[in-house]
């Protein structure tokens, strides 16, 4: 072996970056991942290809930045099919699965499947996902959970891949807020806060009703989603979704339902049973009974036909827990507890998220008050009527 053949031998040769663009992982460079350009395509004469719609390896014009145009030619196959997200804080390579959910599931409605608005929203949210990791990584995240949902119903396991997601869109999300919010950024931040709020409430971490809330020892993970769906609703001021050239504009009139007024007082649209229970009469109001605002949005929810239940429906209930009726359900007030499962037993079989926690909690709740509350006759009434349906995964 002559000296200069060792020398070749022992070179090292340069690992490549982790996040480099394309153009440098084709030509097996080593990227300094400098942005817009990084030093490695400026000085070899392309067009550095962070951003998707760059192709791999473009020649630049001399002397401008601007890609020249190419000519008319037959199609030629992809050099690469690497797909990225990223943004000033990260980036993230999907891989083949990734990519294949991208298809499957973001192209549409994953929040209440086959809504044309919804279908509308999302196929844009999935444009913006490509400059927002954290919104890309909450997006799958929430695409692995329906997955599960369909095609295992009985798994209440989450996936590691749901549990990946998560916890990167989460990590990414945070970092983003404590930057100032331009106004580019306000339909990705919400779109992100919906996405984490779904993922927090459809993902319970008990397995069995009997490991779950409100049967097991109180702690302080205890009614963790509505913590996350308040601080979801908390960035509504700032990004302001339903402003003129939001992308979810086009959903106002499910935002309207949401935030429907409730009646400032009386018990009218409210089944017996359930004024009897919260104790209502004609001059009850939010102020002397901490049931009212709960009561009215249950019972507006139970007058529409499951096939016509929307999330803008469901969510006037959760919207409607304030301060006194929060505290009661962490006290596992019995009554509180029972419109909490009936909303549970009518939501949870119209949304799929919702129906993955109602499985769960749903026949804890019932235990808890067959076990703890038997002597009360309205409860055990009331639960008598229940049917098996209301907590069915699918």
């Amino acid at each position: 072996m002559t000296p200069n053949t060792a020398h070749e031998t022992n070179r090292k040769v340069p690992r490549r970056s982790r996040f480099g663009c394309r153009n440098c992982k084709l030509r097996k460079l080593k990227c300094d991942e400098r942005r817009p350009n990084c030093r490695k395509c400026c000085s070899f004469g392309i067009s550095c290809n962070f951003m998707l719609n760059v192709p791999d390896l473009q020649p630049i014009v001399m002397d401008t930045n601007t890609p020249m145009t190419r000519k008319e030619t037959s199609p030629q196959p992809a050099i690469s099919s690497s797909i990225w997200t990223y943004d000033r804080f990260t980036c993230y390579e999907l891989n083949t699965r990734c990519q294949d959910f991208l298809s499957r599931y973001l192209e549409r409605s994953l929040v209440t499947p086959y809504d044309p608005n919804m279908v509308h929203v999302n196929r844009r949210l999935l444009r913006l996902a490509f400059s927002y990791p954290c919104l890309m990584h909450a997006s799958l995240a929430v695409a692995y959970t329906y997955d599960r949902y369909l095609n295992n119903p009985q798994d209440k396991h989450r996936s590691l891949s749901e549990c990946y997601h998560w916890s990167q869109g989460t990590k990414i999300f945070n970092k983003q807020l404590r930057e100032p919010i331009e106004a580019k950024d306000r339909d990705p931040i919400w779109g992100t806060a919906a996405a984490l709020a779904i993922l927090s409430f459809s993902s319970p971490d008990a397995k069995t009703s009997e490991e779950s809330w409100p049967l097991c020892a109180s702690k302080e993970a205890d009614l963790a989603w509505l913590r996350m769906s308040k601080g979801k609703n908390s960035l509504w001021i700032i990004v302001n979704p339903i402003r003129e050239d939001s992308i979810f504009n086009i959903m106002t009139e499910a935002f309207a339902k949401m935030f429907s007024p409730l009646p400032e007082m009386g018990i009218d649209g409210i089944p017996t049973y359930l004024v009897t229970l919260c104790h209502l009469v004609n001059s009850s109001t939010a102020g002397n009974n901490p049931y009212f605002c709960a009561t009215h949005a249950l019972s507006r929810l139970l007058d529409i036909p499951d096939t016509e239940v929307s999330t803008g429906n469901t969510q006037i209930f959760t919207m409607s827990i304030h301060t006194a009726f929060e505290e009661l359900l962490h006290k596992k007030d019995p009554v509180a507890l029972l419109l909490l499962y009936l909303w549970y037993r009518k939501a949870g079989r119209c949304i799929w998220w919702i129906g993955l926690r109602a499985r769960v909690e749903g026949p804890s709740i019932c235990s808890y008050l067959q076990l703890y509350h038997k002597d009360n006759s309205e409860i055990q009434a009331v639960l008598a009527g229940d049917d098996s349906v209301g907590f069915e995964t699918r």
